[in-house]
């Protein structure tokens, strides 16, 4: 795929390195070829798996009432709990 390549080292177990070199064999290819594929689909199974939205509570409104507006958080925090602690 790419026309740059790295050269790097990495530790294996020896049960994988054994079956994937099978692979290739099997395959008719190179050990790199068959990690490559692997590598490859690891990264698209990261890249398609969806990140958490939180949804949206939301509520209709047209924001804070208006006898809160010059009151501090502590009034407004008061009022929504009504002394039952946050």
């Amino acid at each position: 795929m790419g026309t740059h390549t790295m050269k790097t080292t990495i530790d294996l177990a020896a049960d994988l390195a054994v079956r994937a070199k099978a692979l290739a064999a099997k395959r008719g290819v190179t050990f790199r070829a068959v990690v490559e594929q692997g590598l490859r689909m690891a990264l698209e199974e990261d890249r398609r798996t969806k990140r958490y939205r939180l949804p949206d509570r939301s509520v209709q409104g047209r924001g804070l009432q208006r006898e809160f507006t010059a009151k501090p958080w502590s009034d407004i925090v008061e009022a929504s709990y009504g002394g039952r602690g946050t």
